[in-house]
C-alpha cells in the first residue's frame, strides 16, 4: 500500500512515478494472495453461499462439503501442476518483467507450490464433520 501511496504521490505532485512501481505491487500481490490461500481454506474462510444451508438436512450437507472439497482439491492440484509447469518453461526461457528485469520463474514456483499446499488442506477437509473446520483464532496448521 505504501508502494502505491506514493507512487500515486509522486504522479500527481511532480508528475514522476516511482519506476517499476506497478509491476512490484503486482509481484508482492500474488505474494500476499498466494500466501493467505492456504490458511483460508483451512478456517473455511472462503466466500459461501449458505443461505440454504439451515433448510437442508445434515447428511445432504455432509455431502455437499466432500463434493466441494474433492472439487477444489482438483482444481488447486490441476493449477498447481500449471503453474509449476510454466515456471520450468519461464525460467529456461528467462521470462522476466517489463521494467525491473525480476525473474518471473520464482513466484510461478511459489504459487504452484501454495496452490498444491491447498489442495492437500481440501483434502484433508474432506473427512471434516462441519462443526470440526478449523475454526476460531489460533487454529495451528
Amino acid at each position: 500500500m505504501a508502494l502505491t501511496f506514493f507512487d500515486v504521490i509522486g504522479r500527481k505532485a511532480v508528475s514522476h512515478s516511482i519506476p517499476g512501481s506497478l509491476e512490484l505491487t503486482e509481484l508482492l500481490m500474488v505474494v500476499v494472495i498466494f500466501g493467505a490461500l492456504p490458511l483460508v481454506s483451512r478456517r473455511g474462510e472462503h466466500v459461501e453461499f449458505d443461505s440454504l444451508d439451515p433448510y437442508l438436512p445434515m447428511w445432504l450437507r455432509r455431502l455437499q462439503g466432500v463434493i466441494v472439497h474433492l472439487l477444489c482439491a482438483a482444481v488447486l492440484l490441476g493449477l498447481a501442476w500449471l503453474m509449476w509447469r510454466t515456471g520450468g518453461e519461464f525460467r529456461q526461457t528467462g521470462e522476466t518483467t517489463a521494467q525491473l528485469q525480476i525473474p518471473k520463474y520464482p513466484f510461478l514456483y511459489g504459487m504452484g507450490v501454495l496452490c498444491a499446499l491447498t489442495g492437500f488442506v481440501h483434502l484433508a477437509l474432506v473427512g471434516a464433520k462441519p462443526h470440526d473446520r478449523f475454526e476460531g483464532e489460533g487454529a495451528a496448521l
